[in-house]
């Protein structure tokens, strides 16, 4: 199941009555905190499924 139709848009509104004029877009910045969120959990799921991590 996934989001409606034009649901960007709406976020988009939302986003410019709670802070005008910052011009934040919904797509680039849930894109970037999915990127991050996938990031973040591979470490986790590698950390669960015994994969060896190399150090930083």
């Amino acid at each position: 199941m996934g989001f409606k139709v034009g649901y960007l848009n709406e976020l988009e509104k939302m986003l410019e009555k709670v802070l005008p004029h910052a011009m934040l877009k919904a797509k680039p910045n849930l894109e970037s905190r999915i990127r991050a969120l996938k990031m973040d959990w591979a470490i986790v799921y590698d950390m669960r499924s015994g994969k060896k991590i190399a150090a930083l």
